[in-house]
């Protein structure tokens, strides 16, 4: 038993410190948070005050997470206590090591809860989204590939309870039915873009395509955006004002060029015939948008509209992202961000592996991943926690800034 008690101290003591030392300068952060809301519930108990309520409410998670903190850590000072007590017997002590032993395998998670507690909400995660797929290198595999990924953040949607719409779905013409050149889905579940964001990025397939005679494997890309779709008034959400020329949402319909066409491609009698579709250029910035799903030109205006406000707001955010990306570049020892630009996912076929090139992880059942099954969620899951993780460390060298000019 006793032998047991060292082996076990020296371990919790090791993990503990481990935790503890790591996790003080978003300590030090929270508990100033927590002080805060502290301050703030004191004000609101002598006068209700709407915008002192929100902010509570905003402070809450980090306030609760530190009580959490300190709770366990408490907890293992007791134990610890009582286990070193000379007077304790054996059978208390024994119960102690269990419980102790307990406590601890909590400390990861409360330093997990206190880390999300701590990341400022992303400014568009409570928005519905538009999921954007597009083929990139690798000729018609990669647009029989983009068409299997559609298919399998459908499928993953449904699954999950998403309300999802295609908006736009352009294949490519004169091959087969499954080559796409371009797909838009509307995902109307409100949260819905902070659940898919880890999508952003290029995806890579390597695989035998059926027209490989030599059975070598080819390498194709595909594109995948995940844009914010806000609503058709901003005035009902925070921070939303679609007529502020200083906001991130506002489009100033004189440097939008809008141009009415004929529809092309499948479409019976109704092709050709009446100028339902719909382009708009942000002249600005050379975006450009077409829309001809719908027989109606109202409706290819008002989501191509939807389309490049949400491609825009996008841009502006990814741009201050950027400026701050280059001031850490040099701190984090590589990349802060990794954006529509970048590799971020490797499908193997050969192998049925599927890897994520941000968080590391490799999942060796292709099949759930392309049916936006347990795979594609334990990827998605694992990214999330690396976006957490980087953030933090983006937090902390931003505090480390702050401190160093302060000084």
């Amino acid at each position: 038993m006793h032998k047991m008690f060292e082996e076990f101290q020296s371990a919790s003591r090791g993990a503990i410190s481990f935790v503890t030392t790591k996790e003080i300068p978003i300590h030090r952060r929270a508990r100033s948070i927590a002080k805060e809301h502290e301050k703030l519930r004191d004000l609101l108990g002598e006068n209700f005050d709407t915008k002192v309520a929100k902010r509570m409410g905003e402070l809450a998670p980090v306030a609760q997470a530190v009580k959490d903190w300190d709770k366990t850590h408490e907890t293992i000072t007791e134990l610890k206590s009582l286990i070193n007590d000379p007077e304790t017997d054996s059978e208390l002590r024994s119960l102690a090591l269990e419980d102790l032993e307990q406590t601890k395998s909590q400390l990861p998670t409360v330093s997990d809860k206190l880390k999300s507690a701590l990341i400022p909400r992303h400014p568009f995660a409570t928005l519905p989204c538009l999921l954007e797929i597009r083929p990139g290198a690798g000729g018609d595999e990669a647009g029989l590939f983009a068409y299997e990924l559609l298919r399998m953040y459908l499928a993953f949607c449904s699954r999950k309870g998403l309300r999802a719409s295609i908006v736009k779905q352009d294949m490519v013409e004169a091959t087969s039915s499954d080559c796409l050149a371009e797909a838009v889905v509307e995902i109307e579940t409100s949260g819905s873009y902070d659940i898919l964001r880890t999508e952003i990025g290029v995806h890579r397939v390597q695989r035998v395509p059926a027209t490989e005679a030599k059975g070598r494997t080819h390498t194709s890309a595909v594109g995948v955006m995940i844009l914010p779709s806000f609503p058709e008034s901003g005035a009902n959400e925070d921070n939303l004002n679609f007529e502020d020329p200083n906001s991130d949402y506002y489009i100033n319909p004189q440097e939008v060029k809008l141009e009415r066409m004929r529809a092309g491609g499948a479409g019976g009698q109704h092709v050709n015939k009446t100028e339902s579709a719909i382009r708009l250029t942000h002249i600005p910035t050379g975006l450009t948008v077409s829309m001809q799903d719908s027989r109606s030109q109202h409706a290819n205006r008002k989501m191509a509209w939807q389309l490049l406000r949400a491609r825009l707001a996008e841009r502006r955010r990814e741009a201050r992202e950027e400026e701050m990306v280059k001031l850490r570049r040099g701190a984090m020892g590589g990349v802060a961000k990794l954006g529509r630009g970048d590799k971020v996912r490797t499908y193997n076929f050969t192998q049925s592996r599927c890897t994520d090139h941000r968080s590391g992880i490799t999942v060796h059942d292709l099949d759930s991943v392309l049916d936006g099954g347990y795979g594609l969620e334990t990827v998605m899951d694992s990214v999330r926690t690396w976006l957490v993780d980087r953030d933090v460390q983006m937090m902390m060298l931003d505090g480390a800034e702050k401190e160093n000019a302060s000084s």
